[in-house]
């Protein structure tokens, strides 16, 4: 944390304006409005992911760049120490580390940062000046006019990164076709997921003369939405019977209002399944609880009548959308 205090002053001024990850006053929100944007605004995407960023790191060229951004002796020390301190395998051995930084390390995000700014940021402005992009960490997009473009901008891509010892994951790399009511061409790749959002086609309705349209936008993705399942059926409430419906909400609503500030911040009525899911595992919890609402009816309408009576009592009950408790 010493080393992250004193070195991310020196990179941070010289980072682009479109590299949004693990930065100070920058977020993920803020990766996902400017690429709402701009699909609108080119019909093209170039999806890319780089396969094991963290673990293939070329340490001679990430201490260029160190070298080139501090002449500060001990930092520039501790930063080798940590990129070449060898691995234990479970039997003991140890593995020495050629390439890539340190997992779950401090300072690893603003050196893999500095990496891409040379490898990707820079070369993209220097090579493609016209071509808008935006990354977070190891994902990115690059906006293009023409699927011809897309294609050559790929291929650039696949040999920049293999001269920086890098590669584009085959299966997370794609090019997309932002299709909406105004675009009418053809093509099998129509929708991506970016930093949990998923951007596809979808009908929105136009909030000064309420007609309905399509339109190219985000919502919460579908891995998101089982991510967020998930996470509510580990806590296993519907078992907690010794537990209180305020000591539930006392429990997870830091983790609903999350979700809300973050999943909901576009089309939030997509969170649907994901809260109507959380709904339905307080009438299972209602129902375990309460020997007279044994039934999923009864024990549903219980919910919807305490939802009506108390409604700030869970985050997601009083946004201003009804969500199904049955």
């Amino acid at each position: 944390m010493v080393v992250k205090l004193v070195f991310e002053p020196d990179v941070e001024p010289h980072f682009l304006t479109d590299s949004y990850g693990y930065r100070p006053n920058k977020s993920a929100l803020d990766a996902i409005a400017v690429t709402r944007t701009r699909c609108w605004q080119y019909d093209w995407v170039l999806e890319f992911d780089i396969k094991g960023l963290f673990d293939n790191i070329n340490h001679e060229l990430l201490m260029k760049a160190v070298r080139k951004h501090t002449d500060n002796k001990w930092v520039i020390l501790y930063i080798e120490r940590w990129l070449i301190t060898p691995m234990q395998l479970p039997d003991g051995s140890l593995q020495a580390k050629t390439r890539g930084t340190m997992q779950g390390g401090v300072v690893s995000p603003i050196l893999s940062n500095l990496f891409l700014h040379y490898a990707f940021d820079v070369w993209m402005k220097e090579n493609n000046p016209t071509i808008p992009w935006c990354r977070y960490a190891d994902d990115g997009l690059a906006h293009c006019e023409t699927e011809q473009q897309a294609q050559q901008l790929l291929a650039a891509l696949k040999l920049r990164f293999a001269e920086c010892g890098l590669e584009l994951h085959p299966d997370k790399t794609k090019i997309i076709y932002c299709k909406d009511s105004g675009r009418s061409e053809e093509h099998p790749e129509v929708a991506f997921d970016f930093l949990g959002y998923g951007f596809h086609c979808r009908t929105v309705k136009n909030s000064k003369t309420k007609q309905l349209f399509s339109s190219f936008t985000p919502a919460v993705s579908k891995p998101a939405i089982n991510a967020m399942r998930q996470k509510t059926r580990s806590q296993k409430f519907y078992r907690r019977t010794d537990l209180s419906l305020n000591d539930i909400a006392e429990e997870f609503n830091p983790v609903l209002r999350g979700w809300m500030g973050y999943y909901g911040a576009y089309n939030r009525s997509a969170l649907s399944p994901v809260f109507g899911h959380f709904n339905q595992t307080l009438v299972e919890w209602i129902r375990r609880k309460f020997k007279k609402y044994r039934g999923k009816t009864r024990a549903s309408e219980l919910l919807a009548s305490i939802a009506k009576r108390e409604p700030q009592l869970f985050a997601h009950w009083n946004i201003g959308m009804v969500w199904a408790f049955t």
